[in-house]
């Protein structure tokens, strides 16, 4: 594992470390993710989520052998961004909408539906090797 911390003045801050893309990459991605949105004095619930979630989408939907993940975590006064870089490019999210009533809801593919509630701002940028999916939370009441 490598990290990479950058602190560039007292506005901002920004974190990025290389994970394993497997299931226990994603779950050290939702602890140190925890860790250091706690350490820079934010709330930390809904990072931790969106961040569980992302992370377990890179490792099972975003997985090339032998390459990994970036978790990239950036705040300023007023925003908390919250990246996920995986190698995959070709395999897009989308939320899946929501079943109608009557209908069994699945067991998998609500990920980016909780995502979507819980953050104010989220998106997909897809890059030259693999996809970049970004979420935002604002830090102002």
């Amino acid at each position: 594992m490598s990290q990479q911390i950058t602190r560039t003045s007292t506005s901002a801050s920004h974190y990025t470390v290389l994970l394993s893309a497997t299931r226990k990459g994603a779950r050290l991605a939702r602890l140190l993710a925890t860790e250091r949105v706690r350490s820079w004095g934010l709330p930390h619930e809904k990072a931790a989520l969106i961040v569980a979630e992302l992370a377990a989408n890179a490792a099972l939907h975003g997985r090339v052998q032998g390459r990994n993940f970036r978790l990239a975590l950036s705040a300023t006064t007023t925003t908390l961004r919250i990246e996920v870089r995986d190698s995959k490019a070709e395999r897009l999210p989308a939320v899946r909408p929501k079943t109608e009533t009557g209908e069994q809801p699945r067991e998998s593919g609500h990920g980016l539906v909780l995502v979507e509630e819980l953050a104010d701002r989220w998106g997909v940028q897809v890059e030259l090797i693999g996809k970049t999916i970004w979420a935002e939370l604002d830090l102002r009441p």
